[in-house]
């Protein structure tokens, strides 16, 4: 009885959805009103309580400032200068700049936490150089929403943060379990490039080479994201800095960086600031509304009954995995990343811990299903962004194909850590002494 209450009340929200109805609305009119009809007036005081204490929580002062560190390096000017560098030393490798766009997304990653930011931001920075030297668009494209996806793996990640507050996982633990499959996704995507589209900007490569000086000259450019990576990663694990204080110390390294760049002022902080706060208003209003329908849902036992009914069939964790790959893939095509993770990562974690996954591999595992959500027709919000930072008047279906072939890359990596879950769990283990 209660897992039909729970998939009538998630098909109610899909109907919502499908009617333009915004998705915090749409989760906030099932999750609350539902639970009001069904258990009254004590439910909503639950409620109330419930959203205090996570919101009030330290991990979810972090998301506002990743997403201020981010806006710092792309307003101060730091982000363009690491394109030019990376398209100076990959620049003549077979698929050209192509190859820059994933390496400079990857390096943005490290540092926002945000995939929208970082697809935004490196699409902003390479379409100018791409149409210059004559790239196809479809790859081209392709590579700047899937180089995207990489901002919310590679820690810092906001998603690994909202995950770690719902999941009540350490953000140490999973930022650590992050790093290695983050980039080797970046590299299986270039591994793509190099055989796919080896001869994309062949004939521009020329035009980009240049001194070894000049390059090595450029290089420092490289070294305000590796700063700030290695502060904000090197003060968690050395055990100096909790996540929050560690991204308020990269947002103040930031601002050196850009005040040494000659671009730090009034106006240009209040700009930073209102753009993440905007932001973070986003992630944190879907939060919310999802943990009101997740207080509904526990009041149901659906987590419970679920939990259960998985153990009677007696699916192995494999299987159960690649049940929930194809879920998630599904899913993902109608509903965008952060929605997708805060629903049902209440209801998933209860039944992969019962049959003996790792909270903190699942992390990962549900982590990649969002970015391949990010890039999945037609909600793909990396395709809205990739599309919207375009000048030329294109299809948006060049889009849709430029990124179909990622999304293949990412289910076939998923499946090589179901295969080898130490990928994701051997720099965690090490770090805990395990």
């Amino acid at each position: 009885m209660s897992i039909g209450i729970v998939f009538l009340g998630f098909g109610a929200m899909l109907v919502l959805m499908f009617l333009s109805m915004p998705v915090a609305v749409a989760i906030v009119t099932v999750g609350a009103l539902g639970g009001y009809l069904m258990y009254g007036a004590p439910l909503v005081n639950m409620m109330g309580g419930v959203i205090w204490q996570t919101v009030n929580s330290p991990s979810i002062l972090a998301i506002p400032l990743f997403m201020l560190l981010g806006e710092l390096l792309l307003r101060g000017g730091i982000a363009d200068r690491m394109y030019d560098a990376m398209a100076a030393w990959l620049a003549r490798l077979p698929g050209g700049l192509l190859h820059s766009n994933i390496a400079t997304s990857t390096l943005f990653s490290a540092t926002s936490g945000s995939s929208v930011a970082t697809a935004a931001t490196v699409g902003t920075i390479a379409l100018p150089a791409l149409r210059q030297y004559g790239y196809p668009m479809r790859p081209a494209l392709g590579s700047l929403a899937a180089g995207g996806t990489l901002g919310i793996l590679i820690p810092p990640s906001i998603n690994l943060l909202v995950y770690g507050s719902l999941a009540n996982a350490s953000v140490g633990q999973l930022f650590a379990a992050g790093l290695i499959p983050g980039l080797l996704l970046a590299f299986c995507f270039s591994a793509y490039i190099f055989v796919a589209h080896r001869h994309a900007g062949a004939e521009a490569s020329n035009l980009i080479e240049m001194p070894f000086r000049e390059k090595l000259a450029l290089g420092r450019h490289l070294i305000p994201p590796f700063v700030i990576f290695a502060v904000v990663m090197g003060s968690i694990y050395g055990g100096l800095a909790t996540p929050t204080e560690s991204a308020a110390i990269g947002v103040v390294i930031s601002m050196v960086f850009v005040a040494l760049n000659g671009r730090m002022s009034v106006d240009f902080l209040i700009e930073c600031s209102i753009q993440a706060a905007k932001t973070s208003g986003m992630v944190i209003i879907v939060l919310v509304c999802a943990l009101l329908l997740n207080v509904t849902i526990s009041m149901t036992g659906a987590a419970q009954a679920m939990t259960q009914w998985i153990a009677s069939l007696g699916l192995n964790a494999l299987t159960l995995l690649l049940v929930l790959l194809v879920f998630y893939i599904l899913l993902g095509t109608f509903m965008d990343a952060m929605s997708m993770l805060v629903l049902t990562v209440p209801i998933v974690i209860p039944i992969v811990v019962s049959v003996g996954i790792d909270p903190i591999w699942f992390g990962i595992f549900i982590v990649l299903m969002c970015e391949i959500a990010l890039i999945t027709p037609p909600v793909g919000m990396n395709l809205f962004v990739v599309q919207g930072v375009r000048t030329d008047g294109g299809p948006y279906s060049d889009v849709i194909w430029g990124s179909l072939p990622y999304v293949f890359v990412m289910v076939a990596f998923t499946i090589l850590l179901m295969i080898f879950p130490e990928i994701v769990m051997w720099l965690p283990d090490r770090l805990a002494g395990r």
